[in-house]
């Protein structure tokens, strides 16, 4: 059975996670019956999806069993028969009245379980019951296997443009790819190949690791100078009640806005897109600390994913870096906030777009290890935070989707927590759409649900401010 070592930006993944705090991410996608659905549509496409048990990496990949896979993990690649499409594949349906808070309840207690080591690590539910006669699927993979960019590559392989289409595969079925075979693969490797890859290896990983130590060694100079508009560091943050130690339960809310309103706020503001999302989720969580009596008089920080993945690129694994954001939650005209996140958030990009693709990876794997050693450890909250939350926005289909006639109506991020980091928030654009996902434990943050209403709220007050 062939195997596959894991990269150490996958591996890092598995080695953090607990059975309380599990590492997989997921997407919440509702879709609108078709006019002409019969009754048994639904049925229909379930009994459809059971009779396909044919899979694709990463569906078709479990963990290397046995000691060493805890070192050193490996994925082995199963066959069809080895792998229980019944556990992996599930029906469920929603209580009445079926509304997007039911919908919010099942897919918090879903998220909030691990996913099963033993088995490829990956789970599919198609909910019925939902208002207005629509249906959902959650669909959760292991990070180790999977990043943003990734699952909106294998969303656009199951579905289609066209709404006549019929017969598509469901998501098991597509997959992505497995990657280019590489000399470290344990079946195939030539030895003396392997040697010499070693040696190119080497040299590669010591120019580009100059390359990342003279980045972080700009970021750290930058942080000694304080510069109110400059980026921010790791470990600078204020401690909050985003950054306790979390527990296993999740909860989920969902919000969305037409992308044309944030694209005009953005030229108002002369500011970017993304700096209109900071903008939103910095507001909002400052109301909600005041109101909590937590608001800390220095400003938030948010840890801001980059995706690096090249655009061909659509193989198992991560590709992702990160940067510090100053959310300025300290300025209180929310306009002025804006245009602060907007100075600040440019630099840090431009710096990380600037380095070569090995650079990069050397540069997050030096900015995260410590912080990953931390969670290993279980200490994650016993420093100051490296952050206070998540803050993503992954760039979805432009054009509307359709899977066997069903429209897509929406798709939302389901992310995941850490020890000091008890809130995600992150944003999927879709078809015109701004479609953020909140991801929250439940025991850290009250009411959380308040935050997702609130960038609503943010969102118009910035449009009065200019006039909108």
């Amino acid at each position: 059975m062939a195997t596959r070592v894991l990269r150490p930006t996958d591996a890092a993944w598995l080695y953090i996670e607990k059975r309380d705090k599990p590492v997989h991410v997921a997407s919440l996608a509702t879709f609108s019956l078709p006019p002409d659905a019969p009754p048994g549509y639904l049925a229909d496409l379930v009994a459809e999806w059971r009779a396909r048990p044919r899979f694709a990496p990463p569906f078709n990949l479990r963990l290397r069993p046995g000691l060493l896979s805890t070192v050193l993990p490996a994925w082995q690649e199963l066959k069809a028969e080895d792998i229980d499409l019944d556990y992996h594949f599930r029906h469920s349906a929603l209580p009445k009245p079926g509304g997007e808070r039911e919908l919010g309840v099942l897919v918090s207690r879903l998220h909030s379980n691990p996913l099963d080591r033993s088995r490829p690590l990956w789970e599919c539910h198609v909910i019925e019951g939902l208002e207005n006669n629509r249906f959902a699927v959650y669909t959760k993979v292991h990070h180790s296997q999977i990043d943003g960019m990734g699952g909106m590559r294998l969303l656009s392989r199951f579905l289609s443009p066209d709404p006549a289409a019929r017969d598509l595969p469901p998501p098991w079925e597509v997959g992505l790819s497995s990657g280019k075979k590489r000399a470290d693969d344990e079946e195939g490797a030539d030895q003396g190949s392997l040697i010499e890859r070693m040696i190119g290896l080497g040299k590669e990983q010591f120019r580009t690791g100059l390359e990342a130590a003279k980045a972080l060694g700009k970021l750290a100079l930058e942080a000694r100078k304080g510069e109110a508009d400059g980026p921010a560091f790791p470990y600078g943050a204020p401690q909050t009640i985003l950054n306790g130690k979390i527990r296993g339960k999740r909860r989920f809310a969902t919000q969305y806005y037409e992308l044309s309103r944030i694209k005009t706020l953005a030229k108002a503001a002369g500011v970017t897109v993304n700096d209109v999302f900071l903008g939103l989720c910095a507001t909002a969580l400052r109301r909600y600390l005041a109101e909590m009596e937590e608001l800390p008089e220095k400003p938030l920080t948010a840890s801001v994913p980059i995706s690096v993945r090249p655009a061909d690129d659509a193989s198992v694994g991560n590709a992702i870096s990160t940067i510090f954001v100053n959310l300025h939650t300290d300025i209180a005209d929310p306009l002025a906030r804006l245009k602060a996140i907007g100075a600040s958030s440019a630099p840090a990009k431009d710096k990380l777009q600037s380095m070569t693709r090995g650079a990069i990876d050397n540069y997050t794997l030096v900015l995260m290890t410590p912080y990953m050693v931390q969670l290993m450890l279980g200490l994650g909250t016993m420093t100051r935070p490296m952050n206070n939350l998540v803050i993503s926005n992954v760039p979805g289909p432009s054009q509307v989707l359709y899977f066997n006639g069903a429209k897509l109506e929406q798709i939302y991020p389901v992310s995941l927590l850490f020890d000091g980091q008890a809130l995600n928030i992150t944003v999927l654009s879709y078809a015109g759409q701004f479609n953020l996902g909140f991801t929250g434990d439940r025991d850290s943050l009250p009411h959380m649900q308040r935050i997702a209403v609130y960038t609503g709220d943010a969102l118009a007050e910035l449009e009065r401010a200019l006039g909108l």
